[in-house]
């Protein structure tokens, strides 16, 4: 790891913006990169720190990040109440929870995930006329949403699309996962308002408090897709980093990877299947639990 940043400074011919625009112009993303048989990761790839979250974690239940149970909590209220302290702990203590029996179903999961993934292992010709950075789009393709700004490229590409405020027509989302899309993210709104409900009350608030503030109802669909990677030591799928929303719903894969900053340890986030996972955005984390 150490050697990258050394090797980089010593190459003065090495241009990196140049590598990044040739990069983003074949409108191709990771997975072109993948399929045009490399097997040596371009340098703007390379991330300096990627050694970083080597601590291990110990193997203790404290470090497992909470599963809450939300079955039955709108007709049992000592369920209920059992849940929202949970929920309450979880946040203050973690800023991340998964739940399960959370009411969507896990096909629709599944069939979620497996959309995204048609998506981007779709006929490359085809994927590239969704490709655009061009924030005024309302379905997009791209890798990397700070290409040109940030030091290192995650190995990853990404769609991204409002489903509140200003949605996308259906025509202009993809045959390939559209009716998928549309049914998930019906779902998901849903699943959505019900956990703003467990928070407020969770704080001491109204039921309906976060469900009437307008800054929550821009729902944004951020669907992240991870080739392999022929040289995995160099780079990371996803850095580190807070999210800056009021609340993050993650639907996790059963591959794994997530990992969660808890006590100064980077602790594994162990997909569960059917489960749903839940990160406290920095908004929402300024109220106070």
């Amino acid at each position: 790891m150490a050697t990258i940043e050394s090797e980089n400074s010593k190459d003065s011919s090495y241009d990196r913006i140049v590598e990044v625009k040739a990069f983003d112009e074949t409108k191709l993303g990771v997975k072109g990169l993948l399929d045009s048989g490399i097997t040596k990761i371009p340098r703007m790839f390379y991330h300096a720190k990627v050694n970083d979250n080597n601590k291990t974690t110990p193997n203790d239940l404290m470090f497992n990040v909470p599963i809450i149970d939300l079955k039955d909590i709108d007709t049992n209220s000592s369920i209920r109440v059992e849940a929202l302290d949970k929920i309450r702990r979880a946040s203050k203590e973690w800023g991340f929870f998964q739940v399960v029996n959370h009411g969507i179903g896990v096909e629709v999961l599944d069939e979620m995930l497996c959309g995204i993934r048609r998506f981007h292992e779709q006929d490359a010709e085809v994927r590239k006329t969704f490709y655009s950075r061009d924030q005024s789009k309302k379905f997009r393709y791209f890798s990397n949403g700070s290409l040109f700004t940030n030091p290192a490229a995650n190995w990853r590409d990404s769609i991204a699309f409002f489903s509140s405020s200003d949605p996308p027509n259906l025509e202009e989302i993809p045959a390939v996962c559209r009716d998928i899309v549309v049914e998930y993210t019906d779902k998901i709104r849903a699943f959505g308002l019900t956990m703003f409900e467990l928070f407020s009350e969770a704080l001491g608030l109204p039921t309906s408090y976060l469900n009437e503030l307008d800054s929550i109802k821009g729902e944004f669909h951020l669907c992240h897709y991870y080739p392999p990677c022929p040289e995995p030591e160099l780079t990371m799928g996803t850095s580190k980093h807070t999210d800056i929303s009021f609340m993050t719903i993650l639907l996790q894969d059963q591959i794994g990877g997530l990992e969660v900053l808890h006590e100064n340890q980077w602790v594994d986030v162990h997909p569960v299947h059917g489960s749903l996972v839940i990160n406290i955005g920095d908004l929402l984390q300024n109220l106070q639990f």
